[in-house]
């Protein structure tokens, strides 16, 4: 196949379609047939010096794709299948990869160093290629740079791919070694200094041990910093990479070096490349979201039990900080307003300017004033914009009283500049600006308002006006007035946007109906503004939100009746869908109850067909939006919802098969649950084949994980719905709750995301115990769920002593503990108090701050006590 294979990889990169699908369908074959001669074959084309570079690239790419995938279930398989290959012809294809890195070519290479970083994911947390880092280590001294340079590139990719653990230490402080020496100044060969650098990066994880060293720690921060001096572009943005990193992963070990860290960025800001800037500015975001988490969490008062004390570095920096970012607002791009993905200094300046507010609060005020006031009427349209960005920058962090008389003087100016301003640019931010002072200095917390009956009408009649501007400045102006629809949302019966809620309206529609809608997301930003609009809208408007149903209901049934589209045309189409559905479902919420339900339930039948021909269109995003209004239209139907289901039940079960779009999947089982609450016993017929596809939902290796805690609590709402019915779904949902159960029990800790994920895991499995325990309450068969007590206490035991779980885990297990009582009463008394950890759980939420969790820890208390002294 040799001969073959070189043929096969060229013909698979032909111009004529023919050729290269027949030549991916034989390597395709030749994959399923003998995957090991098909790996060693793939591996010797990239070793092989005499063979194309374009058949060595795609025999690494494809190499590269049969160890690894996106989707879980799919590298789980590419793992065990390249674990189970045999020893030699393992050794073999290592050899190969191994003499790639010397290779002449640069593409080559580098594709073999990622390559090798992917076998060493597989094989190193196994003890599998324990010589792998000493063989790359050695590679260091060789003489060819290119080999030295390929062998810091491959180090880096393993320090991405391979978990800290995996590596002993000593093997750590090698690579360490040998890659802050490869970045030193006195390395005569910039790939290498690049290589050495952009490895550092991926290697930063591993260092802590070596940053807990003060001797260490300093010699890798003196390299880092000399890099960012390098005479090479690329090299100093590398570099600047790593000091951000630093930031993040390292803040507490900074104080000793921010000095110097200053006077490198700021010199990098006002005189550097755009693309090293850009990492200057990032490096003081990374210390602002630092401060502003450690502050967030610990409150700004340090007590001793902090991980990490805030070192108060921004703060400290705000006088040549501050002049530094707004010197960077005037490097704005022309037509930057226009391209969605844009990014430039002036942007990241803007940016860390809005981190350096939150961080720092009232302090920035008296920093960016002078600014603003010199800059904001000057002729130039850059200065002006400036002056405004800085504005709207620093409106989140300060508190209310600080910005206060400021946004009052300034706010007929900036509703002067929307409506006069001759520049795209200062209108753009000027909107953007008004809707941030709407949202954060608006609303029933803000004691003095900015909005009042005097210059309300002025607010919209602005907003409204510009509307009709330029898209960009049309969407900043429909997200204005979000915020300022939102800030009503508790205002009680008397809305000051009652009065013009009908051209509000009106005017919203015009705006999604525009030609140019598509442009700048405009239609989806009308769409929005017009659901706040609504679902924050009071009683006396009702009559107008009702007028608005067949309207909606109109333009979703023309978006159906498309004739053939182009793809372009049929996308667009299918997001006006999902838009329309999501107005649907805010009216349905605002409308589905009294006094304007039964005016409202008159166009259900019809709304409900719109839906379901919805689901027969190809875009997950319009089955998720329908899906959604259907769970909100049952909700509103109650049981007469019923006479929908023998139609609905279909897609229904479609949602629950959709492993692919997992976001429709999760939305479809959260509408099972309202269905559930809707229709209660009525749903019994349809039971048997929605906990048959959930069941398989949760045995599946291929569904995202984040649908598995919906699914649980889904079981809690059937139970809830079908009481004692539930009994046949035991033999199956039981075993599975138990597994779950143990396995989140033991499963935190790793970081963050799996804290969270482990914590609605918990809450999802809770939430069916409760449904179960409440479904069978007074019922018979209640001593089914006898045996499985001392299983749920235990498992509550473990959550508690655990220590992590979060409000919302602790008061549905309080409430698992109080439904247990309640259904089995005298049957666990006893092991309830044999418990130690309950009665510490209990009294912890008895003494909650949180009213929602004391209140569920005192019914608990009195179910226990019941089912104690029986």
């Amino acid at each position: 196949m040799a001969m073959e294979v070189t043929q096969l990889l060229i013909n698979a990169q032909s111009i004529d379609g023919t050729v290269r699908k027949h030549a991916e369908e034989s390597l395709k074959q030749f994959q399923e047939q003998n995957l090991a001669g098909f790996l060693l074959s793939l591996a010797g084309e990239l070793a092989n010096d005499e063979k194309p570079v374009d058949s060595r690239k795609l025999a690494g790419l494809v190499l590269k794709n049969a160890l690894d995938a996106k989707e879980q279930h799919r590298k789980y398989e590419l793992v065990q299948r390249w674990l189970a290959l045999d020893m030699s012809t393992k050794s073999q294809i290592r050899a190969f990869l191994l003499k790639t890195l010397s290779a002449p070519v640069p593409d080559v290479r580098s594709t073999a160093s990622q390559v090798i970083a992917k076998v060493a994911g597989i094989e190193l947390p196994q003890k599998q290629w324990p010589e792998l880092i000493v063989s790359l280590l050695s590679n260091i001294h060789q003489l060819p740079a290119h080999v030295k340079q390929a062998t810091l590139e491959t180090l880096g990719y393993l320090c991405e791919e391979v978990s800290p653990d995996v590596v002993e230490q000593e093997h750590v402080n090698k690579i360490l070694t040998a890659v802050v020496q490869g970045m030193n100044a006195a390395e005569g060969n910039n790939d290498v200094r690049l290589a050495a650098t952009r490895a550092l990066y991926m290697a930063l994880g591993f260092a802590q041990a070596n940053f807990n060293n003060d001797m260490e720690r300093d010699y890798i921060m003196r390299v880092v910093c000399e890099a960012t001096l390098s005479p090479e572009v690329k090299i100093r943005q590398a570099a600047f990479e790593c000091l951000v990193s630093i930031a993040s992963t390292y803040y507490e070990k900074l104080a000793h070096y921010m000095q110097d860290i200053f006077n490198i960025t700021a010199k990098a800001v006002r005189e550097d490349d755009e693309s090293v800037a850009l990492q200057a500015i990032e490096f003081w975001s990374s210390i602002c979201d630092e401060e502003i988490d450690i502050l967030e969490e610990y409150g700004g008062e340090f007590a001793g039990d902090s991980d990490v004390p805030c070192f108060y570095f921004t703060k400290q920096a705000l006088p040549g900080l501050v002049p530094l970012l707004l010197e960077t607002l005037l490097k704005q791009e022309e037509d930057q307003d226009l391209d969605e993905g844009a990014w430039n200094i002036a942007m990241a300046g803007g940016t860390c300017l809005g981190l350096v507010a939150r961080a720092v609060g009232d302090d920035i005020v008296p920093h960016v004033m002078p600014f603003i006031e010199e800059k904001i009427s000057k002729p130039d349209w850059r200065e002006r914009e400036a002056a405004t960005y800085a504005f709207g920058s620093i409106l989140e962090g300060p508190s209310a009283d600080k910005l206060m008389a400021i946004v009052n003087a300034a706010l007929t100016f900036m509703l002067n500049a929307l409506t006069n301003d001759p520049s795209n640019h200062v209108k753009d931010t000027t909107a953007w600006t008004l809707g941030r002072i709407f949202e954060f200095l608006h609303g029933s917390t803000i004691e003095t308002p900015i909005i009042t009956q005097a210059n309300c009408q002025q607010i919209i009649t602005v907003l409204i006006q510009s509307m009709n501007d330029a898209p960009n400045v049309a969407e900043k102006a429909c997200g204005a007035l979000y915020f300022l629809a939102q800030g009503y949302e508790d205002i009680g019966p008397n809305s000051p946007l009652t009065p013009f809620f009908q051209e509000i309206i009106q005017s919203l529609l015009a705006v999604a109906h525009r030609e140019d809608a598509t442009e700048s997301r405009l239609r989806t930003a009308a769409y929005e503004a017009l659901n706040e609009v609504v679902r924050c809208s009071t009683d006396e408007t009702s009559t107008m939100v009702l007028q608005l149903v067949p309207v909606i209901m109109l333009e979703l049934h023309n978006t159906l009746e498309g004739e053939k589209l182009s793809l372009d045309e049929r996308e667009k189409q299918n997001e006006l869908q999902g838009l329309l559905c999501g107005c649907l479902q805010v009216i349905i919420q605002k409308l589905g109850s009294e006094p304007t339900k039964s005016a409202f339930m008159q166009y259900a039948d019809q709304m409900m067909g719109l839906f379901l021909r919805v689901f027969g269109c190809r875009s997950a995003t319009a089955h998720e939006e329908a899906m959604l209004a259907i769970g909100a239209l049952a909700y509103a139907a109650g049981p007469s919802f019923a006479k929908y289901m023998p139609e609905f039940y279909k897609y229904l079960e479609m949602g629950l098969q959709n492993f692919e779009e997992y976001q429709v999947c999760a939305v479809t089982v959260g509408v099972v649950g309202d269905i559930c609450r809707a229709l209660e016993d009525k749903i019994l017929p349809y039971c048997d084949g929605i906990m048959t596809q959930l069941l398989k939902d949760l045995s599946s290796n291929q569904l995202h994980r984040s649908v598995k805690p919906p699914i649980f609590s889904c079981f809690g709402d059937i139970a809830l719905a079908i009481g004692e019915d539930f009994d046949k779904y035991w033999r199956y949902s039981m075993p599975m709750l138990q597994s779950a159960a143990e396995l989140s029990a033991h499963s935190s800790g790793a970081d963050d995301e799996m804290t969270e994920y482990t914590n609605s895991l918990r809450n999802g499995i809770l939430e069916a115990y409760s449904g179960i325990f409440q479904g069978f309450k007074n019922s018979p068969k209640t001593q089914l769920l006898i045996p499985f007590a001392p299983h749920i206490l235990q498992f509550l035991d473990s959550i508690y002593m655990e220590k992590d779980m979060d409000e919302v885990v602790m008061k549905t297990a309080i409430g698992v503990l109080g439904d247990l009582a309640d259904t089995l009463g005298s049957h666990v008394g006893g092991l309830i108090q044999q418990s130690v950890s309950s009665k510490e759980f209990l009294n912890e939420c008895l003494s909650s701050e949180d009213h929602t969790i004391k209140e569920a820890a005192e019914w608990a208390k009195h179910a226990i006590t019941r089912a104690i002294s029986v």
